[in-house]
């Protein structure tokens, strides 16, 4: 195999597009910052039972694992931020009021999420931590949408769900590990007929409710008919009424609701939430509350938040116009120096043409040049 042959699913990024991705990911943490949230930095790896913690099978399968030669114990290279973040906010923060925590970096997985995704996106999340009301799943949606307009995604689609319906309808059910997983890939699936068969020997009310939710998709009307179809349940309810707080106060924004949605079922505790766009194969944005995910480390907080990948999201984003550029000659002299000194000094890019070489650069357009006239350097248009 050639030395330059990258494992699947993992590629080099090349000029333009790394700084359409860097520009990006400032935009995004400047967003964020602009809502109150702080930047912190969790390490790429980490031993494997810290990085593992309470995040399920799941996680599990997709972390790549090494041996730390320092001490003999096993590591993890992070496969998701959120689980370190939660650590920050329990054990290093500790505070006690409402913490605010974003972070953007590399994570790597052992598969692809899709059959064109890479193996290493780079992770943008913004988490509130210490908040039980419907106000911090907001703020979460409100900053997923200013994310996406920094980056100029034209018109997302929002679609919700909420953690609890299922959770509740399966309440005082017995089922082993293996048939409630068949039992939410149904779901997810819509597989009324294989829904059918797993249910038969539910109590009625659960067993009606859950075939149900396979119908339960579309826009707002979709809240309504639950409320009719769905067990009167408290969760239920609750769930239900939450869906319509959230929409009504997302001005303008396409929304929908699949009420059998169960994506990250074992991680999501209530309202949850996908953002769509034109040109994506899946979901840019994925989020909602997790309100256990502190307890591993002692500190059980409400936390809501959301994640993207940057790279994934430039991949459906036009391509940016090139950089303007100044184009100068390389001699060695002072004043021209100093010229060229001050003009990055203003924040113009300056590219030398080094002796007996043309530069070939495909991110800058070079549309004037720094020419000498009456023993000056002056900037004048190609």
């Amino acid at each position: 195999m050639s030395a330059w042959v990258l494992p699947d699913h993992i590629a080099d990024v090349l000029p333009s597009e790394a700084r359409h991705i860097e520009e990006l990911r400032r935009d995004l943490l400047d967003a964020a910052r602009c809502y109150g949230y702080e930047l912190v930095m969790p390490p790429l790896l980490e031993h494997l039972e810290s990085l593992l913690s309470g995040s399920g099978e799941a996680l599990d399968l997709q972390t790549f694992k090494l041996v730390d030669q320092l001490s003999g114990r096993m590591m993890g290279l992070r496969a998701d931020s959120t689980p370190q973040v939660a650590r920050i906010d329990a054990h290093l923060l500790n505070r006690q009021g409402v913490t605010r925590l974003c972070y953007c970096g590399p994570v790597l997985h052992t598969r692809p999420g899709s059959p064109h995704a890479t193996r290493e996106p780079l992770q943008f999340g913004a988490e509130i931590y210490g908040h039980a009301g419907l106000e911090a799943d907001l703020e979460t949606l409100l900053l997923a949408l200013d994310s996406l307009k920094v980056a100029r995604v034209n018109v997302p689609a929002i679609d919700m769900a909420d953690a609890r319906i299922v959770k509740a309808l399966l309440a005082g059910v017995a089922l082993p590990g293996d048939l409630l997983e068949r039992l939410h890939a149904a779901l997810a699936a819509k597989d009324a007929s294989e829904l059918s068969i797993l249910t038969r020997d539910f109590p009625s009310a659960s067993r009606q409710g859950l075939l149900a939710l396979v119908q339960l998709y579309g826009d707002d009307k979709v809240l309504l008919e639950a409320e009719k179809i769905l067990p009167a349940l408290p969760a239920v309810h609750e769930a239900l009424q939450n869906l319509k707080w959230l929409a009504s106060r997302l001005d303008g924004a396409r929304i929908s609701f699949d009420l059998a949605d169960l994506r990250g079922y074992a991680y999501y505790t209530g309202a949850t939430f996908s953002i769509y766009a034109a040109g994506a194969s899946d979901a840019l944005v994925r989020g909602g509350r997790y309100d256990e995910v502190g307890a591993v480390f002692g500190r059980n907080r409400p936390a809501t938040g959301f994640s993207l990948d940057v790279k994934a999201l430039v991949g459906v984003l036009a391509a940016p116009p090139l950089r303007a550029a100044i184009r100068a000659p390389w001699r060695d002299d002072a004043d021209l120096r100093a010229a060229i000194a001050a003009l990055r000094a203003q924040g113009e890019t300056v590219v030398c043409v080094l002796p007996g070489h043309e530069s070939e650069v495909d991110e800058f357009h070079c549309d004037r040049e720094l020419l000498q006239r009456a023993q000056q350097w002056v900037v004048q248009a190609v």
